[in-house]
């Protein structure tokens, strides 16, 4: 079992220890349930009545709120950044093991680093260059004249295809699907049907990049899709051939960005939100939950659209009001235009 002491967990988090140094701490867990080998935390005002009764071993805390608990006090600027730091501590998945199991394929043209750990049932293609302390979990299958630097983590069942360049520190969850053809197709207007547009750019993704499960990023139909450094992309999000995503984005779950998007800096886009191909979206733009960008956001601050949940009969009333509204706004307009003439 990993445990450290209060002093080594105040010395990873730059906080100011009030309690034992010498104790032993084994986890982290809530204010309601934290025992006396855990570390807790108060991160919210509305959370400070669970003080009273907390038999954490030791409460991260900032100073406004430091005389509200009676036992060991780790106070620091930012209580949730500490949280997010210690976390790592306790992370039993950051083992590694270097080597190639037995039953991994790799090319001969491969160049795979010694200190990489290389899972069962692993695929490397030809020309594929894996850095130094890569993880590739269970069934990953690299495909030819890809890049993974150094220190990222591809786990179970990742399909990465050929000439995808992962930056280091990378970590992409199980299932995920990386550089896949575009939705590229012209009509045919003599056979009908359609005819395949073969996409020949590729995915770029750049440093300390985490992509959740079952998420799709389309490689470029001429050129590359580009995904930013530090950008954080939830479960099951989609973003199509030739988008742009700018540094440290954060993107939720179920989201869908289509193509040629070109997506600025420090962007927050929540659940669900869709974004209509070919628009730009500047720096520091924040995108509330179910919204749809159908067109270009060239000024910072928050957006939204949609209507929230309400009974349905109110809803169905609501919704026939709204297909008056242009009817509305035209007689509104001649009112307007008559009072102008007297």
């Amino acid at each position: 079992m990993t445990s450290y002491t209060l002093r080594e967990i105040a010395d990873a988090l730059s906080a100011r220890l009030e309690g034992n140094a010498g104790l032993l701490i084994t986890g982290i867990a809530g204010l309601g349930r934290a025992e006396n080998d855990q570390v807790s935390f108060l991160a919210q005002s509305r959370f400070r009545s669970l003080l009273a009764d907390c038999n954490a071993g030791a409460v991260i805390l900032g100073e406004a709120d430091a005389h509200l608990f009676a036992g060991n006090k780790l106070i620091v600027d930012d209580p949730y950044f500490a949280y997010a730091t210690l976390s790592h501590l306790f992370d039993k998945s950051l083992t590694h093991n270097p080597g190639v199991h037995p039953s991994a394929v790799v090319a001969e043209s491969a160049q795979v680093d010694s200190s990489a750990e290389v899972g069962p049932n692993v695929v490397i293609g030809e020309r594929v260059v894996i850095e130094s302390g890569v993880k590739l979990g269970p069934g990953v299958v690299i495909g030819a004249g890809a890049h993974i630097g150094d220190g990222s983590r591809i786990l179970a069942n990742v399909s990465i295809y050929h000439d995808v360049i992962i930056g280091h520190s990378c970590v992409i969850h199980s299932n995920t699907v990386i550089g896949s053809d575009g939705f590229g197709y012209a009509p045919d207007r003599v056979q009908g049907g359609w005819r395949k547009i073969h996409q020949l750019g590729s995915v770029q993704i750049g440093n300390r990049v985490e992509i959740g499960a079952s998420t799709a990023i389309d490689r470029g139909a001429l050129n590359d899709t580009v995904i930013g450094n530090g950008v954080i992309i939830d479960n099951q999000v989609h973003i199509a051939h030739n988008c742009v995503i700018g540094d440290n984005t954060a993107i939720a779950g179920n989201c869908g960005f289509a193509g040629s998007t070109v997506v600025g800096k420090n962007c927050t886009f929540a659940g669900a939100v869709g974004v209509a191909g070919h628009l730009e979206i500047t720096d520091n733009v924040h995108i509330s939950g179910m919204t749809m960008v159908t067109k270009s956001i060239l000024e910072p601050g928050s957006y939204s659209s949609g209507t929230s949940a309400m009974p349905s009969r109110e809803w169905r009333k609501n919704a026939v009001r709204f297909n008056q509204l242009n009817d509305l706004a035209s007689r509104v307009k001649a009112l307007e235009n008559n009072n102008d003439k007297t």
